[in-house]
């Protein structure tokens, strides 16, 4: 770069100077767009059968943060839990589910209220989707001006959606005091969602609406209910593994222990 500008200088040409400020300016909007391009990006990836885990993107103190979602394709639509965290992916997500599939989404359903879980309601609300949640996280939506569904259930809740049937269950406070999961017994998939924590997560992450007190007590309650989940996908990271829980009641340890 250094040399550049000393043969503009050298040579002392208009043409020179407006030539290097345009390679300048071109340069800092190719790096502008590439960024734009991966604050949208949404991934995507088949997790068995019809079930597709979706991670879309936030910047947080300046780094991309990843939250996944979970769709599943049935003869009667697709069903969406917890929409993506960037609201310009819910319409790219919407197409690929047309193109991909030739399915519409039917439902969607948010797991607690932060806005990593509920973001981009309103986009399902005006297209006539209909939107679940619990109760208690229909209130704390109200209560917190997050994007808030139409329709909520009162307790757990089963649903039979074309060919799949799944379960809500809320296992107790932990994360926040309205966190629930989906279990898909076909499948044996649980939805665990902000409750857990990835496996390559060494922190408890976000705890200012969590109970910790009350957490360790409510994983073992879901480790009872579903003893021998194929798959569990947590809110946020990678989704491989199935040990989820237990590290979670170690993470949720190693605070205690600092505390």
């Amino acid at each position: 770069m250094k040399a550049v500008l000393d043969t503009i200088e050298g040579s002392k040409t208009t043409e020179a100077k407006r030539l290097f400020v345009l390679f300048m300016t071109l340069l800092t909007l190719g790096a502008g767009q590439v960024f734009s391009q991966n604050l949208k990006k949404l991934d995507v990836h088949q997790l068995t059968d019809s079930f597709y885990v979706f991670t879309s993107y936030r910047i947080i103190k300046g780094k991309r943060f990843p939250a996944n979602g979970l769709y599943l394709i049935t003869k009667n639509g697709a069903v969406i839990i917890d929409p993506p965290w960037d609201t310009t992916q819910a319409k790219p997500l919407a197409d690929r589910i047309s193109d991909r599939h030739g399915s519409q989404i039917i439902m969607v359903i948010s797991t607690h209220y932060h806005n990593d879980r509920t973001a981009g309601l309103n986009f399902y609300k005006k297209k006539k989707i209909r939107t679940y949640s619990s109760k208690a996280t229909y209130d704390l939506c109200e209560i917190h001006n997050e994007e808030q569904p139409e329709h909520y259930f009162d307790q757990d809740t089963s649903f039979a959606i074309g060919n799949h049937k799944f379960e809500t269950f809320f296992p107790g406070e932990g994360h926040t005091k309205d966190n629930i999961l989906l279990w898909f017994e076909k499948h044996k998939i649980l939805y665990a969602g902000c409750f857990v924590k990835s496996l390559e997560t060494q922190s408890i992450g976000n705890i200012q609406d969590a109970n910790l007190d009350k957490w360790p007590g409510s994983i073992e309650r879901v480790q009872r209910k579903y003893p021998s989940p194929n798959y569990i996908i947590p809110g946020h990271f990678d989704w491989t593994g199935t040990e989820q829980l237990l590290h979670t009641l170690e993470l949720l340890k190693r605070n205690e222990d600092r505390n």
